[in-house]
């Protein structure tokens, strides 16, 4: 895959209407998404994974692996604490994963020192896969700026980061901060840009829903189309416009037929003004 234009979608974790894990449904939005985009990162903040709990979640990644294979998968085992972070990174290495990312602790402050040795455990535990810090200072009310992550990364060997929220904003920062790591944006409202700023992708929750229009996108810019890029972005400046909630991504793929929009956590449905325009947008990618 080329490193110019490269977009992983943070699919969501779909349940039936009574809220059970439904793992059809999973396996059938991976293979779906999985043969447009370029890879899948599964159980994450989109994926409602403090809802999860550890056998779900490992379930959910052996239905991604099955679908798009260990290299287009990144399995995301972050947690509260070390060591249930640790014992899901074993578990996910163990059946076949070999990227993982953990988002930083969260609930209570962390300090350098804590967060170091954070990182430190889960990379003992799973050796083996690639591991990426996830930075999202919103959700986790730990602020990780550049300099201290790439500090953190030489001392736990880690191979990148996603960065989301905030932190997106100063992109080229984490990029310039840890040369020679893989900063991936969590920021998906224009990949071209972050490309522009040394992402070496986009991990997208809008991607999940409107998969063909970043597919799109990406091959333009790999083609160098500026042309099409310009039509596939003012597709996606359309999808923007509409808001991000993981509401509104599982509204667009009940409408594309993933089952029911059911959630476990708050996720911000569509007001009914939204959930109208919501159809043909997925009308308008599907035709990407």
């Amino acid at each position: 895959m080329s490193s110019a234009a490269v977009v992983f979608s943070a699919v969501p974790t779909l349940f039936s209407g009574d809220g059970d894990l439904d793992l059809d449904a999973n396996r059938r939005l991976h293979k779906f998404v999985a043969g447009l985009v370029d890879g899948l990162f599964v159980a994450g903040t989109t994926g409602e994974f403090p809802a999860l709990d550890d056998s779900e979640r490992l379930s959910v990644l052996e239905a991604a692996l099955a679908e798009a294979g260990p290299d287009r998968v990144i399995a995301h085992v972050g947690a509260a604490d070390a060591r249930h972070a640790a014992r899901l990174a074993r578990a996910a290495a163990a059946r076949g994963a070999t990227r993982i990312a953990a988002v930083t602790p969260f609930y209570l402050p962390a300090r350098l020192s804590e967060l170091t040795a954070y990182y430190v455990r889960i990379r003992d535990a799973a050796p083996g896969p690639e591991c990426y810090a996830y930075i999202f200072p919103e959700r986790t009310g730990v602020r990780l700026p550049p300099a201290l992550f790439a500090e953190i990364a030489g001392r736990a060997g880690l191979a990148g980061a996603k960065v989301s929220g905030s932190a997106a904003a100063d992109l080229a920062g984490y990029v310039a901060a840890a040369p020679g790591l893989r900063i991936f944006s969590g920021d998906d409202r224009d990949p071209a840009a972050a490309m522009r700023a040394g992402a070496a992708g986009v991990i997208s929750g809008r991607s999940a829903a409107y998969p063909e229009v970043y597919a799109a996108l990406t091959a333009a810019l790999r083609a160098g189309d500026a042309r099409a890029a310009g039509r596939a972005q003012q597709a996606i400046d359309r999808i923007v416009a509409a808001g991000q909630s993981i509401g509104r991504l599982k509204h667009a793929l009940a409408v594309r037929g993933f089952g029911p929009a059911t959630a476990r956590m708050a996720v911000d449905p569509p007001d009914p003004e939204v959930a109208d325009v919501i159809p043909a947008l997925v009308m308008a990618s599907a035709a990407f």
